[in-house]
């Protein structure tokens, strides 16, 4: 299952087959009619039926359209998806995510419920909670947008005296069995889309602390790309400090061949390049496959551009032999946008360094109607990739709106 995939779960019909009164009714009449059944105290299989019932509505947008007009039920779906068995909390949770794929209704789930980011928080990093990866994927969706990232970001300030909120979600996220009964993959795109905020990076890049270091193995998680990219997504945020550059580039937490090994394949390299490599790059089996997903590795590309912002940090990229992983990893792209993103950052570890002044890339002041220019020419040059590829490439798997655990 991959990040922002749609959920596919329950039936329509599933109120009328256990007696329900809810046939033959306009669509706003029967999501009213839904209410009763959706309240804690309401019969079990009814409640049931009612859950499966919205989880269907919101598999359509004219479904989650509907739903999003009808606070009340919004506010019983949320009590569900928080209850305790025998409630029907995973269909609620599921619906939740389906209505959190969608970003404009996430005014309405917060008008509804205020608590919505500190409740469903709550579950995600709770060990014993069987629905926590359907609590996370709904805080992964919300977090994409401002608004409800800034609630999230509030509920994680608020969390036990003592205890940073951040703290616990770094542990349940590197943490391998932290919940038994949910593999809390969805962890990782929330906490990539809380690192584009600047309080979340100072946590994660604290030096004393400790925590990016804990995140680099899972570039290599094996499992699941919504982890994997979640992490890599983060570390690319992070990148974005480069005050931090030295730090993270040294030996300290010498991150570039976690961001090099997804891209490096089973390639032999001369005994002087292999030299040039990290010792973790350095003769790697026949049989290592890099990153199958091209976001991620678009990702780990864009990352390693950051770091060469600055001419210390791209000294060292070169150091490690960087070039010699990018150029392999050219030949090889099947994907003409990873393909140009590996092109740009081989251009600036082969170029000349910029003239004096301009040594940060990242301060770099670039007139209007220069990155105008620079705009039109990077669509260009995608267009006329994509369209070179086209005859011989297999078209690369798309991503539906929503996130949805299975």
């Amino acid at each position: 299952m991959r990040e922002n995939e749609g959920v596919v779960g329950g039936s329509a019909g599933g109120l009328a087959s256990v007696g329900s009164p809810i046939l033959e009714a306009g669509p706003k009449a029967e999501a009213a009619k839904l209410l009763p059944f959706l309240a804690l105290g309401a019969r079990a299989d009814l409640q049931a039926a009612a859950a499966q019932h919205v989880l269907a509505l919101t598999g359509s947008g004219p479904g989650r359209t509907l739903l999003a007009g009808q606070a009340a039920l919004l506010r019983a779906l949320v009590e569900l998806a928080v209850a305790p068995a025998p409630a029907p909390a995973r269909d609620a949770a599921r619906a939740l995510v389906n209505l959190a794929a969608d970003p404009g209704l996430h005014e309405p789930l917060l008008a509804a419920e205020p608590g919505l980011p500190a409740r469903l928080l709550g579950c995600a990093l709770d060990p014993q909670w069987p629905w926590a990866e359907e609590a996370a994927a709904v805080l992964a969706n919300l977090s994409r947008e401002p608004v409800p990232c800034t609630a999230l970001m509030a509920a994680l300030a608020a969390a036990e005296p003592g205890e940073s909120g951040l703290e616990r979600l770094v542990l349940a996220l590197c943490t391998p069995g932290y919940n038994a009964r949910a593999p809390l993959h969805y962890l990782g795109p929330m906490l990539s889309n809380l690192s584009q905020r600047p309080a979340t990076r100072a946590f994660l890049l604290n030096h004393d602390r400790c925590v990016v270091q804990r995140l680099l193995p899972l570039t290599q998680y094996p499992d699941s790309s919504v982890r994997r990219g979640g992490v890599v997504g983060t570390l690319r945020n992070c990148c974005f400090e480069h005050r931090h550059h030295e730090w993270l580039l040294g030996p300290e937490v010498d991150i570039l061949p976690y961001l090099l090994l997804p891209l490096a394949g089973p390639e032999d390299f001369s005994e002087e390049e292999m030299e040039r490599l990290p010792v973790d790059l350095q003769y790697l089996p026949q049989d290592k496959q890099r990153d199958p997903d091209a976001d991620i590795r678009k990702m780990l590309i864009e990352a390693i551009m950051l770091l060469t912002a600055t001419a210390p940090g791209r000294k060292q990229v070169r150091d490690q032999g960087a070039y010699l992983i990018l150029r392999e990893l050219h030949n090889w792209e099947p994907e003409p946008d990873v393909r140009v993103t590996c092109e740009k950052l081989i251009q600036v570890l082969i170029g000349d360094e910029p003239e004096h002044g301009m040594e940060n890339l990242l301060e770099v002041q670039v007139p209007e109607d220069v990155e105008r220019q620079l705009q039109q020419q990077d669509r260009q040059e995608q267009s006329s990739a994509s369209g070179a590829a086209a005859a011989g490439a297999v078209a690369p798997e798309t991503r539906s709106e929503g996130a949805a655990p299975t």
